[in-house]
């Protein structure tokens, strides 16, 4: 199968799924206790004509179906509602919101990518004693989840040694960066440590393959055999978890940014959920969900490049 062909085949069944997921959004918080005009009454009682003024202004007392189809119309148009908690256009919290939250994910993106492949590789090619305290502290990055993580990192470097702010994302990007550090070392730990096992796990299993053995005998040197045959076979394995890395980077920075107060758009979800600020929480789910699928589009398309023996699309068996 071509390139263009398989990343537009790709392509259908993200927007069918995207589809699919768009519904559920909406429907799982009609599900939920609760009624958003209640919050807007903020607790007061109100006549039968102010309640029916407000669900009119909202759209509440639509038919279930309706509702849905205007919204997916507004979502087509850029146009995620307006709301009920802020009383602002979706569009414009999100934007406001969005720089610290993408800025955290890189930052901690890129601490898992640089130290998991490190401590991976160190891991699998030096072995002993090396190895032996990288399993120590994968093991105990992995027994830590990010809230808990960030609850120590907060105490220790920005409580006891003031080393760094306890919260916030203080203005330009060097402030960004420094009030972001131990977020994102909260947020990259766990996955540091899953990162590093699948690295050393796929390389150990590629040193112990014939043509590594062969390379060797022919005299290539440790550094060009580990370097061309072992870590570049392993990247295939390492890179089909690409899409799991990004998703619970999504997922927990929800939890770290309200630890830190990181005014990012985890805070605004886990707020806006708790207001049952509906135009809000379906927006930020389904970005949510368009990213994860991207990402897992990006690296379907890049697992050939990385691994030639991976092909797009099935194979075909022979005649």
């Amino acid at each position: 199968m071509s390139f263009l062909r398989f990343a537009a085949r790709r392509l259908a069944e993200m927007a069918a799924t995207l589809f699919g997921a768009s519904f559920v959004i909406f429907g799982a918080m009609y599900l939920a206790p609760g009624n958003p005009a209640s919050f807007l009454l903020s607790g007061r009682s109100a006549s039968p004509e102010a309640l029916k003024a407000i669900n009119a202004q909202y759209h509440l007392d639509d038919p279930f179906v309706l509702q849905y189809l205007r919204w997916t119309g507004q979502i087509l148009h850029g146009d995620f509602g307006r709301s009920i908690t802020y009383r602002t256009d979706v569009s414009r919290l999100l934007a406001d919101r969005l720089p610290s939250t993408l800025l955290l994910v890189g930052m901690a993106l890129v601490l898992v990518v640089a130290l998991g492949l490190l401590l991976g590789w160190i891991g699998a090619v030096r072995g002993g004693a090396a190895d032996s305290t990288i399993l120590v502290s994968t093991t105990f990055a992995l027994g830590t989840p990010s809230f808990v993580a960030a609850v120590l990192l907060q105490g220790l470097f920005a409580v006891k040694l003031g080393w760094f702010p306890t919260g916030g994302t203080g203005d330009g990007l060097g402030q960004m960066i420094w009030h972001l550090t131990l977020p994102a070392v909260a947020l990259a730990l766990y996955l540091i440590g899953m990162l590093a096992r699948v690295t050393r796990a796929a390389m150990l299993e590629v040193l112990g393959q014939e043509h590594v053995t062969v390379a060797r005998s022919r005299g290539v040197s440790d550094h060009k055999v580990i370097r061309r045959h072992v870590f570049r076979n392993a990247l295939g394995t390492v890179l089909t978890t690409g899409g799991l890395i990004v998703s619970t980077l999504l997922v927990c920075t929800v939890l770290v940014e309200s630890a830190f107060s990181v005014g990012g758009i985890g805070q605004l979800l886990e707020l806006s959920t708790t207001t049952k600020d509906f135009p809000t929480v379906q927006a930020i789910s389904l970005i949510m969900v368009g990213l994860f699928m991207t990402v897992n589009l990006v690296v379907d398309l890049l697992h050939p490049l990385v691994d030639p023996r991976v092909t797009l699309g099935p194979r075909r068996s022979a005649a």
